[in-house]
């Protein structure tokens, strides 16, 4: 059935007629312009830590404004500002040197510790503020020594900053990942560097204030202290409040210790109110946090081949043992990786090495981490000199890892915990390839 207006038939258009007509029409149109009225996704469903976080990194931020003010005042008095003797080539200089030691510094630290800045992200975010409020108590010290010594104290204030600039960029960009799981990351990092730029604007106008009203040492280094004191108390607590979804070396022992003891899988946030920011590297600990071993993943092959070779006394040369070396390679043929003794493991302290195969994935550097907890565990395997028994040792540990992995491996997901980002690996690692059929 067909509804045309009226005037269409040759007479006049009621105006009540023709709202009838187009109310629903209306309202249908105004409930899909409704429906497809863009929302912001960082602010539909934000994760439950981003909150947190970003309160005590701005109150971070702020404190550290004013304390890099202090600073500042301290370097423009280092290099003569106000000094009617001093030469503005010999600060120019000075720039000169502090930038070039701290550019030095920035390629080392990144080629050092590129790869481990993502995994323990945590660490390094707060390490990377350590490192910046060291550079001002230098600063602030460098205007008492004589001119040779202000110079060294400087130049290596510019590599603690250049280093705490390595540290907190690439934390902070893990951090944006992290929060940023509906692909918004673009939207997320525009949003913290708007709040970052007004949060340091504020701090230079209260900054502003405080340097006026302080003058003498004594004032300086008391309102410096205090300062950073709020700095690195309001950075731990933001570090604290992110809940990592990724297994690293910590949180995967942590996980495998409270799933052998509870028979269940722990929740992000169970997780992260136990963990530490600061782990040794390669550690593996008890449930009780005491050290049982070492582990490193993604050792060279050269690793396994001293661990199995007997050295000459007088020659200093090795010979391998080929057998040994042939049964080892068999108990992991089916694995994407191997777990062997270190040359300097005892029975106190085991250490392990983790050769990676060509194609090893996330989930398999999970399950080696896994055995080697599995092995230290095992009072049996300690102390052992014959190869049938270290064999028969690790292939029972193999097994164990691999089960677990399978059991759990499905809780795991459904708790939300990302088992498929490497987040183990904290160096530049190799993969072995033994051949291709």
């Amino acid at each position: 059935m067909s509804f045309l207006p009226r005037k269409a038939m040759g007479g006049p258009i009621s105006s009540r007629a023709w709202m009838s007509f187009s109310q629903p029409a209306s309202r249908t149109a105004s409930r899909k312009i409704i429906q497809s009225k863009p929302r912001s996704r960082t602010t539909s469903k934000l994760p439950a830590d981003v909150c947190r976080y970003q309160i005590y990194d701005s109150l971070q931020a702020f404190s550290s404004s004013i304390a890099a003010m202090l600073s500042s005042r301290a370097v423009l008095s280092s290099i003569g500002v106000g000094d009617t003797k001093a030469s503005p080539t010999a600060a120019l200089l000075l720039s000169v040197l502090q930038e070039s030691v701290g550019r030095l510094a920035t390629i080392l630290f990144a080629h050092r510790f590129g790869t481990s800045l993502e995994p323990e992200c945590k660490m390094y975010r707060l390490m990377a503020d350590v490192l910046n409020d060291s550079a001002f108590i230098l600063d602030v010290l460098s205007p008492i020594f004589p001119k040779p010594i202000r110079i060294v104290i400087l130049s290596f204030s510019s590599i603690l900053r250049s280093l705490c600039g390595v540290a907190a960029g690439s934390s902070k960009a893990s951090l944006s990942a992290h929060f940023a799981r509906w692909g918004n990351l673009g939207e997320l990092n525009a949003k913290d560097s708007s709040q970052e730029t007004v949060i340091s604007l504020m701090g230079m106008l209260a900054g502003s204030l405080v340097i006026s009203w302080i003058t003498t040492p004594l004032a300086t280094w008391t309102a410096l202290i205090g300062l950073l004191s709020i700095h690195l108390e309001t950075n731990r607590r933001a570090v604290r409040a992110v809940k990592m979804r990724t297994l690293n070396r910590q949180r995967a022992t942590l996980v495998f210790h409270h799933m052998q003891r509870q028979q269940t899988v722990p929740s992000i946030k169970e997780i992260s109110s136990v963990e530490h920011i600061f782990e040794w590297d390669g550690v593996l600990r008890t449930s009780t946090r005491d050290i049982m071993g070492y582990c490193d993943i993604g050792t060279p092959f050269l690793k396994l081949l001293e661990a199995v070779s007997e050295s000459q006394t007088f020659t200093k040369a090795s010979h391998i043992q080929q057998q040994t070396l042939s049964q080892i390679l068999s108990l992991y043929n089916s694995s994407r990786y191997i777990l062997w003794h270190d040359r300097r493991s005892t029975k106190d302290v085991p250490r392990f090495n983790i050769i990676l195969k060509k194609g090893a994935e996330p989930t398999d550097l999970l399950i080696a981490w896994w055995q080697a907890l599995f092995h230290a565990q095992d009072d049996s395997a300690a102390g052992q000199d014959g190869l049938e028994e270290k064999l028969a040792a690790f292939e029972r540990s193999l097994s164990r890892a691999k089960e677990f992995f399978e059991r759990y491996e499905k809780s795991l997901r459904e708790k939300g915990w990302d088992v498929d980002n490497g987040a183990l690996e904290t160096c530049s690692s190799t993969r072995v390839v033994f051949g291709e059929s």
